[in-house]
């Protein structure tokens, strides 16, 4: 067994077997940091939405979970330490990009549409609001890059690059997920706006969805109690700290020591809001 990965987040470990043990730590990170101080709960949080996702969407794609037992992984992670927030995997040929699913007009989107430029290959002949839902959910991938920002392209650019086969059912696969998945969100007050996806082919070459799953640190969640169109919503996802870090000018400052307690404590609480709500149960 090796450490192959020590992600912002995320602690990787090679079995060398074809799987791999998955750790999500309690890590957040804000404008391309990882603070110093950790949200109590939120790898815990992450992992349970990852894990119910994955058992919500098994009859639309094949998934990565193998078990979330630690009796079923080694001695070495059998320790109060890991419940909660291990799981073991079947190790994947990892497809390199991010698919992103966006369900609303908003973010980067929202800025080339108010200036009348299509985005990413996609035009919009209708006029929307700040945080309006479009008629249809859209996919805009990202290519993953091994070091610096991922760089958005355009879904042709993506099926060109994998082939139109592999390239049109990642699509349709991600969109089927996004919108099993927002259904479900949406009876239990939580829009989900945006998302992203990663997909890797098993030894069959078969697609299998990865990685995590529509949590607050991969997805723009909204409430959908106080949601209202023109606005810029409330949401479950790590904006609360980048609110805090932006008005104490520290966005993007490697030097910050520390995150104030009451910071932490409101971060936790909405991540535990965020997980009772979408599977009807906390921690």
């Amino acid at each position: 067994m090796k450490k192959i990965i020590s992600g912002k987040v995320r602690e990787v470990y090679d079995l060398e077997d074809g799987r791999m043990v998955i750790v999500t730590t309690d890590r957040i990170s804000a404008f391309d940091v990882i603070l110093p101080t950790m949200i109590t709960d939120k790898g815990k949080v992450l992992n349970a939405l990852s894990n119910f996702w994955f058992d919500l969407t098994k009859d639309i794609t094949k998934n990565h979970m193998i078990s979330s037992d630690l009796k079923d992984m080694p001695a070495e992670f059998q320790k109060p330490e890991f419940e909660g927030r291990t799981i073991l995997v079947k190790k994947l040929k990892m497809i390199p990009y991010e698919v992103i699913v966006r369900g609303y007009m908003f973010g980067s989107m929202y800025e080339a549409y108010k200036k009348g430029e299509p985005f990413l290959g996609h035009s919009f002949t209708k006029k929307y609001e700040q945080a309006e839902k479009l008629d249809e959910p859209i996919v805009t991938p990202s290519t993953k890059a091994a070091e610096g920002h991922d760089i958005n392209v355009t879904l042709d650019y993506m099926k060109k690059d994998l082939g139109e086969e592999l390239g049109s059912k990642i699509e349709k696969t991600a969109l089927a997920i996004y919108k099993k998945c927002y259904e479900h969100a949406a009876k239990n007050g939580i829009i989900i706006a945006d998302t992203k996806f990663e997909f890797g082919l098993d030894e069959n070459g078969d697609l299998v969805l990865g990685d995590e799953v529509l949590t607050p640190d991969s997805s723009r969640f909204w409430n959908a109690d106080t949601y209202k169109v023109g606005t810029s919503p409330a949401s479950y996802d790590k904006q609360f700290i980048r609110d805090w870090l932006k008005a104490n000018n520290l966005a993007g400052d490697p030097s910050i020591k520390e995150v104030p307690a009451d910071v932490v404590a409101q971060t936790s609480k909405l991540y535990h809001e965020c997980v009772k709500k979408i599977t009807g149960k906390d921690l």
